[in-house]
């Protein structure tokens, strides 16, 4: 994937607190982490986190906590360096606000035909832990969204899990793909999914309904990624080729529960604790949304047929 080298970045919608600390505290947990940061004892917890899990799992994560300050944002760096297209194919940290840019402009485009209008909402950048409107949480939890205080939030060591941990390709799209399906949370907050979402766990649940529908949703920005905005200004995205997509599709298959359970779990394969889908299904819904490009084809709600 390559950025369009003059297209104009908008630097508001980070929000970087890497340098001022961020404690723990509060109550509640976060829904739609992707099932993402697996370490150690956290396995449990970031199945609760993904999962949308009862409040145990946010009590435990707030033992975790250091000094109980919440985070400072200073976004002088970013503003200092990212300005264009061209600084976001030269640097990660401006390729991050490139593609939040670019998947806001998606759906602030997109959204009214569904009847919403969508509200910009930041990504909240982190290092090691965060104190967020949903409870705590640390990198271990991977990328999440947060529906209490409308934010997402990340930890970009987790772009480096990708190929360590989770052993798949990882590159620009990949990670821009991370952050399209943490947003297709925040498209389903906007249209009221999440607050009918009942059933927590096994392979036709609520929850593994949501998080392929925002994997659905991720592959339908893709599919506009390189078209102009809403207002008609030029695409942060100039190029996405075959191997951007295969990459996703590889990444995909490696965060499904049956892959994490298999090759970070205890190596069995538990579909009744299934909360995000397997590999094969989530591979399905993200070809969906990029082959159609409509998000009205990613009703995983009203099929039996998930994959």
């Amino acid at each position: 994937m390559d950025y369009n080298d003059d297209a104009t970045l908008d630097t508001s919608g980070v929000q970087d607190t890497r340098g001022g600390g961020g404690g723990f505290g509060g109550r509640g947990v976060a829904f739609g982490g992707g099932g993402l940061g697996v370490v150690g004892v956290i396995i449990y917890l970031v199945v609760s986190l993904a999962g949308g899990g009862g409040g145990s799992a946010g009590q435990l994560l707030g033992q975790l906590g250091q000094d109980g300050q919440p985070a400072t944002v200073d976004n002088s760096k970013i503003k200092s360096e990212c300005h264009t297209g061209k600084d976001a194919d030269q640097h990660l940290e401006c390729a991050v606000v490139a593609d939040i840019d670019s998947i806001q402009d998606y759906w602030t485009g997109a959204l009214p035909a569904l009847g919403k209008s969508y509200e910009p909402v930041p990504t909240v950048r982190f290092t090691g832990q965060v104190q967020t409107g949903c409870g705590a949480a640390d990198s271990g939890a991977g990328p999440f969204y947060c529906p209490a205080d409308d934010k997402v939030y990340i930890d970009l060591s987790f772009y480096n899990d990708i190929e360590s941990q989770f052993q798949a390709s990882g590159g620009a799209f990949v990670d821009a793909y991370v952050l399209a399906h943490e947003y297709g949370h925040h498209v389903q907050d906007l249209l009221g999914t999440e607050a009918k979402v009942r059933t927590r766990q096994g392979p036709t649940s609520d929850s593994v309904r949501l998080e392929l529908q925002a994997d659905c949703y991720a592959g339908v920005w893709a599919k506009h990624a390189t078209q102009p905005g809403p207002q008609g200004q030029p695409p942060l995205v100039s190029s996405i080729d075959q191997t951007d997509i295969d990459n996703a599709l590889e990444v995909a298959g490696h965060i499904g529960d049956d892959w994490i359970q298999k090759n970070l779990g205890n190596g069995q394969i538990n579909q009744k604790a299934f909360t995000h889908g397997s590999g094969a299904q989530r591979r399905k819904w993200f070809t969906t949304g990029y082959s159609t490009g409509n998000p009205r084809a990613c009703d995983t709600f009203g099929t039996d047929n998930l994959g």
